[in-house]
C-alpha cells in the first residue's frame, strides 16, 4: 500500500512538534496522562472516546483513522478491571478486548499511512508458571493465570496479529507490556479497580468514618510490580521515538512487592492504625509477578524514576482530596 513501510525500513518518531496522533481510550486513567504529556510535546492529538468510536464495531474504527488522519496512533482502550471484575465478566473482557484490537490493527493497515502503532498489552497474558523475573519470551510458554486468562489471551493474540500485519504488510507496530498500573485519577470503584486503588479507598474511608478494620483479598502473599501511570506515558512515548521492533517489550520498575506490605504501606500513608484482616476464600491470582526490563532499558532507554513509597503517598493525597467524587463507579468511556 501507498505510505507503507516494510518492516525493515520502520523508523520510530523523531520529533512529536505537529506530528498528528490519536490515543483510543484517551480520557482513560493512562490515555488523559499520556494525551497530556504528548500535547506538551507539541503533537496534535485527537483523543477517541467510547460514545464517539466504539471500537468493538468495525465500521467505527475505520470511521476514526478517516477522521484523524494519525502520523502516530496509540491503543489504550481496554476492557480492564481486577480480579473480581475479571471473574465477573470474563466473556465481556475477552470480546471486548479481542474485537477493538483485531478492528483498529485492520484499519491501520487499510489506511495505509500510519508511520507507528502503539498497542498496549498486559503482564496478564504471561503464562500463570512463568519464571521470575518474567522475561519477555516466556510469552508463549504456558497458559495465563485462571483468574484473568480470558483478558489475557485476548491481548496476546493481538501481538501474534501484529507482528503477523508486520510481515505480510509491513506495519509498524510495537507491542508493549507495561507492569499494573496505578496513580492519581485511577478507578477506585471497590467492584470493578485494581489493588491499590481498592486498598487506597479502603484505609482513607476507614480513618474518615472511624472504623478499626479493613479487609482485603487473599491470604497478602503474593507479590506484584507496580507502574506510575506517569512512568508509563513516558515510557510508551520513548518506545514510540526510539524503538521499532517486532518483538515485545516490557515497561516495569524490576521490583515486586507482596500485597500484605503494599497494604501495610498504604494504611500507614493513610493513618490508618486498625487491623487488616484478610479473606483467603477470595481470589489473590498468580503468586509472583515480576518483569524483566532488561529490553526497554536496552532498546529506548526507559527506566522507571517515581518509587513506589513516593507514588503511594500521592494517590493516597488524591483519593483523601476527590473522595466524593473519586469513590463512584466510572463510566465506560
Amino acid at each position: 500500500m501507498a505510505g507503507m513501510r516494510s518492516a525493515a525500513g520502520a523508523r520510530p518518531v523523531s520529533s512529536w512538534r505537529g506530528r498528528r496522533v490519536t490515543v483510543t481510550g484517551g480520557a482513560g486513567f493512562l490515555g488523559s496522562v499520556l494525551v497530556e504529556r504528548l500535547r506538551a510535546a507539541g503533537a496534535a492529538v485527537a483523543v477517541a472516546r467510547r460514545r464517539d468510536y466504539d471500537l468493538t464495531e468495525r465500521e467505527a474504527a475505520l470511521r476514526l483513522f478517516e477522521a484523524s488522519r494519525p502520523d502516530v496512533l496509540f491503543h489504550l482502550a481496554a476492557a480492564v478491571g481486577g480480579i473480581g471484575a475479571n471473574q465477573a465478566e470474563p466473556g465481556r473482557f475477552f470480546h471486548d478486548n479481542m474485537a477493538m484490537g483485531l478492528h483498529v490493527v485492520e484499519a491501520a493497515r487499510r489506511y495505509g499511512r500510519l508511520q507507528t502503532l502503539v498497542l498496549v498489552g498486559t503482564t496478564c497474558a504471561y503464562p500463570g508458571s512463568a519464571p521470575v523475573p518474567m522475561r519477555e519470551d516466556a510469552l508463549w510458554d504456558g497458559f495465563p493465570e485462571p483468574t484473568n486468562a480470558p483478558y489475557g489471551v485476548a491481548k496476546r493474540a493481538l501481538l501474534v496479529m501484529a507482528q503477523a500485519y508486520r510481515a505480510q504488510y509491513g506495519l509498524n507496530a510495537i507491542y508493549l507490556i507495561p507492569a499494573n498500573l496505578y496513580g492519581p485519577g485511577d478507578n477506585f470503584d471497590l467492584e470493578t479497580s485494581h489493588v491499590i486503588p481498592a486498598l487506597v479507598r479502603k484505609c482513607v474511608d476507614a480513618v474518615a468514618e472511624g472504623q478499626d478494620e479493613v479487609q482485603a483479598w487473599g491470604d497478602g502473599a503474593p507479590t506484584r510490580e507496580f507502574l506510575h501511570v506517569r512512568d508509563a506515558a513516558r515510557g510508551l512515548m520513548l518506545a514510540a521515538e526510539r524503538y521499532g521492533g517486532a518483538e515485545p517489550v516490557n515497561l516495569g520498575t524490576g521490583h515486586e512487592v507482596s500485597i500484605r506490605d503494599l497494604a501495610e504501606t498504604i494504611a500507614a500513608l493513610a493513618g490508618f492504625r486498625g487491623r487488616i484482616t484478610w479473606d483467603a476464600s477470595r481470589p489473590g491470582g498468580q503468586r509472583r509477578r515480576r518483569l524483566d526490563t532488561t529490553r526497554a532499558r536496552q532498546a529506548f532507554g526507559f527506566e522507571a524514576e517515581i518509587a513506589l513509597p513516593d507514588g503511594l503517598r500521592e494517590v493516597v493525597d488524591w483519593y483523601r482530596a476527590h473522595r466524593g467524587v473519586a469513590a463512584r463507579a466510572p463510566e465506560r468511556r
